[in-house]
């Protein structure tokens, strides 16, 4: 492996480091990005049971808001909760949309490995091939040993370059779909808070 590794020339150290933080960034968002850890289980049933027996207090909303991303935007509405309608609206879009861009956390810099690392390796194809017919320039076609080189750091880094871009570009796309759907399901969830708040309010103004 070290000798293949050799073989392909500076070009398979970026490579390499591409390889290593996809895949670094593929096991985080992996852990990051599981249901239960966004979206707790009927967790704004539990809030609403809380909101309808007056149980809630401060420090309740501030363990609430640290856990989970759900549970930041229904912090926002119950700090809220005494506002008007638009108030509370714009306090949960506001903290949902600080929430969605800590989900897609790392996921352009996947999408942008997933670019570059074929980029990487048909840049290594290139020099690969000017050795190769620099070495045809010295030392004719006759010597296959003068073109090895250049053939194997061609086909190498190529190789090493798709490896890195296909998986990393998997990723990307995977985890851009799991973001979106999570953040409907937050929608729903909040949308739910935001009404409930909304109807409690008018109940109490009558």
């Amino acid at each position: 492996m070290v000798e293949i590794v050799k073989s392909g020339g500076w070009l398979m150290a970026p490579i390499i480091l591409c390889a290593i933080i996809a895949m670094g960034i593929i096991l985080e968002r992996f852990w990051t990005l599981q249901q239960k850890r966004v979206i707790p289980e009927d967790l704004t049933s539990k809030v609403w049971g809380w909101v309808k027996k007056n149980q809630l207090d401060q420090k309740q909303i501030q363990t609430l808001h640290q856990g989970s991303p759900l549970g930041q935007i229904l912090a926002a509405g119950l700090i809220n909760r005494d506002r008007d309608r638009q108030v509370l609206k714009e306090s949960v879009e506001d903290t949902g949309r600080h929430v969605v861009h800590e989900l897609e956390r790392y996921l352009e810099t996947l999408g942008t490995i997933a670019a570059i690392s074929p980029l990487l390796g048909l840049l290594g194809t290139v020099i690969g091939m000017v050795k190769v017919f620099t070495a045809i320039t010295t030392h004719g076609v006759g010597n296959p040993t003068a073109l090895a080189g250049g053939i194997a750091e061609a086909l190498i880094t190529t190789a090493a370059g798709l490896t890195v871009a296909i998986p990393a570009l998997i990723g990307y796309r995977y985890y851009r779909s799991r973001v979106d759907a999570l953040v409907v399901n937050m929608e729903k969830e909040a949308i739910k808070l935001v009404e409930a708040l909304q109807r409690r309010r008018e109940q109490v103004v009558e």
